[in-house]
């Protein structure tokens, strides 16, 4: 057992049996060097015996609340409204994609060095603003540039609440509080669907339109949950005020016996920034990511299009999104939950994208809209569980909490960044079936699917790697005749090969 495990008995945690194996393999794997080190434990003075776990995770459960997002308003006459095109409305819904996918890394940056409390209340104060705004343009040039500036202040909610939430958890924990997050924004998705069907009866209120009370009514409400959170978002665990003393302790403790070594705090140094952008599981997982994104944008911004074009109008088919969104958040959490215990996010990607796909062959090949309404239920199931599964799974695998604030920025923003292509798969023309979009839709998915299977295969020949002993470090006074091992660095203690390098450390192992 190594030093670090054995200081760390005052924080016991609940091991899923494929953790368990992973400690197990890390201590065989670096036994020799482990039990000769001293690494100093998190608040030694802190006694944490009073502390309960079950309790203090509940405790975190509860503090720590998701923000739900909101839906397009465009079967309700924007366009006709304001007398743009069809290509004009596809380009307003680009142009929102290249400011949010261009500030998401820089504001996760400043989420880690300033308070979240601060940073992310800010954010959705603003973004609220943004929105109701919105509702209030006359013209196309006045849409771009709010939809310009709504896309630079949503940039940061996403990622920085996915980044914030996997500093509180452990690995195995991570993934049901990633999916619950997402979940509330996808029944958001089914409950803005309904609001959208209520507020279109207030047309003509006040000489404005119905799509336009839509953006005022759901920016004022996030406007105000933007000023609430300055109060209700809580900071990183060594400084949370709702914990006490031990609390906190103990969150970190458990945290650094997770293998997450940076979890009592680091200092920013580029060399973070550069490790993040070396990394081949970095670019890899932007595609990864790219594969479960781009079908996310295009199925959430023309549902109600698809299902309007099947032969309803505007209310009924904002009502039957309804259901698949609820369906798939359903879905997004028992998949969700399966990771964490399993810690198979990666066979359950592979899964995943086999459903998704077949609700895309199905859309391609139906003509009858019950047929194409039951595929819509099939792709959402497989579209929307891979979104905070992957996000999950690349948490998983990158130690160094700089370095994962910017790898999944990273990875997040380049997938945001394919919501540009999304936005213009379903043209007019296409009406009623949609066979170009549902087709690049599927190829989403097919470059998801091979790279779920190229990441697994990586980090499974990895972690083999390590098993054999191949990364293992120089470590002074313990091993310092091994010459063969310097080329993976020489170090005074394990604490500093930990800290130094993070995820290569030789005794981390990657989550399949």
């Amino acid at each position: 057992m190594s030093a670090t495990e054995k200081n760390s008995s005052n924080a016991p945690s609940t091991h899923s049996s494929n953790e368990k194996e992973r400690v197990e393999r890390s201590e065989e794997a670096n036994v020799g060097v482990e039990e000769q080190s001293d690494v100093p434990l998190y608040n030694a003075h802190i006694d944490v015996s009073g502390v309960d776990e079950r309790k203090l995770m509940r405790k975190l459960d509860l503090f720590l609340v998701p923000w739900l997002d909101t839906d397009s308003p465009q079967l309700y006459g924007l366009e006709q409204s304001l007398h743009i095109t069809d290509t004009q409305y596809n380009i307003a819904l680009t142009v929102f994609f290249f400011s949010y996918a261009l500030f998401e890394v820089p504001s996760n940056v400043f989420l880690k060095r300033l308070r979240p409390s601060i940073w992310l209340s800010l954010l959705m104060l603003l973004w609220g603003v943004m929105m109701t705004v919105q509702g209030l343009v006359h013209n196309y040039g006045g849409l771009l540039g709010l939809r310009w500036m709504l896309g630079l202040f949503e940039a940061g909610l996403f990622p920085g609440v996915n980044y914030y939430l996997s500093c509180w958890y452990k690995r195995s924990e991570f993934g049901i509080r990633a999916a619950v997050f997402f979940s509330a924004a996808t029944v958001s998705g089914a409950f803005g669907g309904l609001l959208s069907a209520a507020i279109s009866n207030m047309d003509g209120v006040g000489g404005k339109p119905a799509w336009a009370w839509i953006f005022i009514l759901e920016g004022l409400l996030t406007v105000l949950a933007g000023v609430a959170s300055f109060w209700i978002i809580q900071d990183f665990p060594d400084t949370a005020k709702f914990l006490t003393e031990a609390e906190r302790t103990f969150v970190i403790r458990r945290l650094q016996n997770d293998d997450q070594f940076s979890a009592a705090g680091e200092t920013l140094k580029l060399r973070y920034i550069w490790q993040s952008l070396l990394d081949w599981r970095t670019w890899l997982g932007m595609l990864l990511y790219m594969g479960s994104d781009g079908p996310l944008y295009a199925f959430s911004l023309f549902l109600p299009t698809i299902i309007n074009q099947l032969g309803f109008t505007a209310t009924p088919a904002n009502l039957l999104t309804v259901p698949v969104y609820a369906l798939a958040g359903i879905m997004t959490c028992v998949v969700g939950f399966v990771a964490d215990r399993r810690g198979q996010r990666g066979y359950l990607n592979i899964f995943n994208c086999c459903i998704g796909a077949a609700g895309y062959i199905i859309l391609i090949a139906s003509r009858t809209p019950g047929l194409s309404y039951f595929g819509v239920y099939l792709a959402a199931c497989g579209i929307y569980p891979n979104i905070p599964n992957t996000i999950a799974w690349v948490s998983n695998n990158v130690e160094g909490s700089y370095k994962r604030s910017v790898t999944l920025a990273m990875v997040i923003s380049f997938g945001n960044l394919n919501g540009a292509v999304s936005s213009n798969v379903y043209r007019s023309v296409d009406k009623p079936w949609y066979r170009l979009g549902h087709g690049i839709v599927l190829a989403y998915i097919g470059i998801g699917f091979i790279c779920s299977i190229l990441m697994l295969v990586f980090l499974k020949q990895e972690n083999a790697r390590r098993d054999r002993g191949e990364r293992d470090e120089v470590i002074e006074g313990v091993n310092e005749d091994r010459t063969d091992l310097l080329k993976n660095g020489k170090f005074a203690s394990v604490e500093d090969a930990k800290r130094e390098k993070g995820d290569k450390w030789s005794g981390y192992r990657y989550t399949l």
